[in-house]
């Protein structure tokens, strides 16, 4: 089938590059109302924090609260509150805007604060009245020299939050795809054969982006989602890309003809990429298995990005192969070198490796797991831990604005835990004030109406926001909730707790789906049992010092300063569950690129040994390069300046760097070699069944392929 495809695309080239070329430019032009309509950070829902804070949207006004802070006065407290109040009644004046209260000194004298209430808007309105609101506010400065206005609030930091992702975004892409193409021209040794995985990565990102067009009539989603899209679409697209023109080249040098070539690759690179898609898409399946919308819809936007760069693989390189194919075929030197490399499969780099590694196959698996278990070690110690401010730029003027309302006038932007209840603020105040013995709260705010029948009181506690004494309030309001009707506990605290259970659930059922989809897949590929359970334990080992390094980088800071890395105290709960399912997907990919080959080797006849050498030699400068080039993806990625962009991107640096050097070339050999023919063992029904059901390598000879036609 594939085989066919690949004729169909090469032989009808102009009609597939016309179909992607209109998927190109629709794409292209999804871009724009796409990123205009991602929210900047989806709450999960589902939990008791985010019920609270979808009550208080609906139905009160502390998410429509505008914070204006006018800091730095210098004294001139006179000439400041004039120019505030004068800004004040143009306010009133801005549709949309509800309320301005009167300004409120800092605590040391040199800054007023003044909150404004904006009316319940929709989308547009809220983002024009936001606008009209900042441009006046800000013009206080100019009437007060020295002064520097700060506006916070839950919408300004939405807005600069999602500005700084599509920054993040747009800055990864810079500087991936310039060093891509270079590196992609070096291994071909020609630019039109380089550009070709670099088309089909833009066919398949801009594909994406009509699928989270088609998401986003159906569900809501943040800017997050855009890192999923981008890391699937550029990796991924590069990854079968090389393949495909590798093993194109390998086959033109040995004397087939386009055509037969394009047959050939298709039969054999392309049924590694189905392999390899599939499992990357049961990997990012585990994701729905969460009961967190945030997640899941993580989960789809990747498996649809998969599929799309699977898609465009399969057809696009062949299409282009059809119209560049005399620039992408192989110079007689090139063709020599090629020959003389297959020809010579016994004196290569990676064979000699393997040899080694089989030579002392024993010790060698024993220091690799050894080494892996020791990367592991700071999992002992990891805790989780939402970025909030502490994740975002610092020169953000929305988190300058939360910082100084918080130290100079006692109001918490995100405070650590605060409790939203359908009673009067007298009875809550009466309430909440049994709670001022427990451990750690150090005050108590007073209960203030937010809405008809609402009200908010809020606690602050020694030490962080999510800390130990933050979590033990939660636990302690939960046990004894304010009397008479509903209420929600929220804050930082309550979030993460929430969010925490919300993913102890979860992950077992993710781990499971996973791994059987792994089971299934690897036994249709190699109609073993054994070789799916190495490959599952191996990646686990691999995943587990991805993390170790994570919490190393991220929660204990080792190497921050050199790598210019954000120190969190914590992993995010998000990062965990995303990090685990792209790292797990990605490594299988790997796994599958070597296996397919050693099994090539095994079909033809030879012993698993011999079959191990030689499987490594030819795939492991594909996986070495394919790693290279995702290395410099994920490295544009974790030079953003948002948390959870920066961890997405470190973690699966680490994970493909660890996965593509010690477990692919090290361990993985050498476990072959030890587990010997039982790396094919299967039971005797299993047997029949893979002789029945399995998807085996059949290249064909030329003859039948050109039966075939």
């Amino acid at each position: 089938m594939l085989s066919r495809v690949g004729h169909f695309c090469f032989r009808r080239r102009w009609i597939v590059l016309i179909g992607w070329l209109i998927v190109i430019i629709s794409g292209g032009l999804a871009i724009g109302p796409v990123l205009s309509s991602l929210a900047a950070n989806r709450p999960s829902q589902g939990m008791e924090s985010n019920n609270g804070r979808q009550v208080l949207a609906a139905e009160g006004d502390s998410y429509n609260r505008l914070y204006v802070v006018v800091d730095g006065i210098r004294g001139d407290e006179s000439r400041a509150r004039q120019a505030v109040s004068s800004a004040a009644a143009d306010l009133h004046d801005i549709p949309g805007i509800v309320r301005v209260d009167a300004p409120v000194s800092s605590k040391d004298g040199d800054g007023l604060e003044v909150t404004v209430t904006m009316a319940k808007l929709d989308r547009g309105a809220k983002k024009a009245t936001l606008t009209a609101a900042s441009e006046r506010v800000n013009r206080i400065a100019d009437d007060v020299p020295g002064s520097k206005v700060l506006i916070g609030g839950d919408e300004p930091q939405a807005k600069e939050t999602n500005s700084r992702s599509q920054g993040d975004l747009l800055r990864a892409e810079v500087l991936a795809l310039p060093v891509t193409l270079i590196l992609l021209v070096v291994v071909f040794g020609g630019l039109v054969a380089a550009l070709l995985p670099l088309t089909a990565a833009i066919g398949a990102i801009t594909g994406s982006f009509l699928g989270v067009m088609v998401f986003l009539r159906f569900v809501p989603m943040d800017s997050t989602v855009m890192n999923v899209v981008m890391v699937i679409g550029l990796g991924l697209s590069i990854d079968y890309g090389l393949l495909l023109i590798a093993r194109f080249r390998d086959e033109l040098a040995g004397g087939h003809p386009a055509d037969l070539a394009i047959r050939r690759t298709w039969a054999s690179a392309g049924r590694t990429i189905v392999f390899s898609g599939l499992t990357v898409m049961a990997a990012l399946a585990g994701m729905l298995a969460f009961d967190i919308p945030r997640l899941q819809t993580m989960g789809a936007a990747g498996i649809s990005a998969t599929l799309i760069a699977m898609l465009a693989a399969l057809s696009l390189p062949a299409a282009l192969i059809g119209v560049f194919g005399r620039f992408v075929r192989p110079s007689p030197r090139a063709v020599a070198r090629l020959r003389r490399r297959e020809n010579n499969l016994h004196n290569g780099f990676f064979y000699g490796l393997a040899r080694f590694v089989q030579k002392w196959a024993r010790l060698v698996a024993l220091v690799a797991i050894l080494v892996l278990v020791v990367a592991c070690l700071p999992l002992l110690g990891a805790r989780s831990r939402l970025p909030q401010l502490d994740g975002l730029p610092q020169d953000m003027r929305s988190v300058q604005a939360a910082r100084v309302l918080s130290a100079e006038y006692q109001i918490e932007v995100q405070p650590a835990v605060f409790v939203l209840a359908r009673s009067a603020p007298g009875d809550l105040d009466a309430w909440a004030a049994r709670l001022a013995t427990v451990s750690g709260v150090t005050a108590i705010g007073v209960a203030r109406q937010v809405g008809p029948g609402l009200s908010t009181i809020s606690f602050r506690v020694a030490g962080e926001a999510q800390g130990a004494n933050a979590q033990s309030l939660v636990h302690e309001i939960k046990a004894e909730r304010p009397p008479g009707g509903q209420s929600w506990v929220m804050g930082d605290a309550a979030v993460l707790l929430d969010l925490n259970e919300k993913v102890r659930q979860g992950l077992p059922w993710m781990i499971l789906v996973m791994l059987v989809s792994m089971v299934v897949l690897l036994f249709l590929m190699t109609g073993s049992v054994v070789a799916p359970v190495k490959a599952i334990l191996a990646n686990l080992l691999s995943i587990g010092a991805t993390f170790g390094v994570l919490v190393a980088v991220v929660q204990f800071g080792w190497l921050a300063g050199p790598l210019g890395t954000l120190t969190l105290g914590g992993i995010s709960p998000y990062t965990i569950v995303v990090v685990f399912a792209f790292a797990f997907g990605f490594s299988m990919d790997y796994e599958i690129f070597l296996l397919s080959r050693i099994k090539e080797f095994v079909d033809d006849g030879h012993d698993t040994e011999s079959a191990v050498r030689l499987g490594l030699q030819r795939s492991g400068s594909i996986i070495t390069s394919a790693a290279l080039l995702m290395l410099v993806v994920f490295a544009g990625f974790a030079s953003a300046q948002l948390a959870d962009i920066e961890e997405l991107g470190i973690g699966l640096f680490v994970a493909v760097a660890v996965d593509s050097t010690l477990i692919r070339c090290v361990l993985v050999p050498a476990v072959m070699t030890l587990l010997g023919r039982w790396n094919w063992w299967a039971p005797r029904p299993l047997r029949r069944l893979h002789d029945r059901y399995g998807v085996t390598e059949q290249v064909g000879s030329p003859r039948d392929l050109a039966a075939a036609r």
